[in-house]
């Protein structure tokens, strides 16, 4: 029997997960991205605790009406940097969720080393 796609999404996330882990000096960025909508959670995996958060369910990325397109991963990508660095992290580990880096997902990458996180 074919494995279907959401298994198949779940599979590849437990296995990046048993590799990747946050800690405080180098927390996680967590990637969860749905139909119409991404979020981004950079994640201290020793305390069990988000440190930063940004979505396009926000106030001001809606305003900008963006709909689910890479242009609006770009801006929660930027986002999330510039909340990061205000908190004074620098340094992540990029966890995709499961999904393929591309589109959306490499789109809020890209946008988060720009605005200067490095990972």
């Amino acid at each position: 029997m074919k494995a279907s796609r959401k298994e198949l999404t779940r599979r590849r996330h437990t296995r990046i997960r048993r590799r990747v882990t946050g800690t405080l000096d180098r927390p996680r960025l967590a990637v969860f991205r749905s139909n119409q909508h991404i979020y981004a959670q950079i994640i201290d995996d020793t305390q069990h605790h988000t440190l930063v958060a940004a979505s396009t369910l926000e106030a001001d990325v809606r305003a900008q009406d963006l709909g689910a397109t890479k242009s609006a991963s770009e801006v929660v990508g930027k986002l999330i940097a510039q909340r990061a660095l205000e908190k004074g992290i620098s340094q992540v580990v990029f966890d995709r969720g499961g999904k393929l880096y591309h589109g959306r997902v490499a789109a809020l990458a890209d946008a988060a080393r720009e605005a200067g996180l490095s990972f």
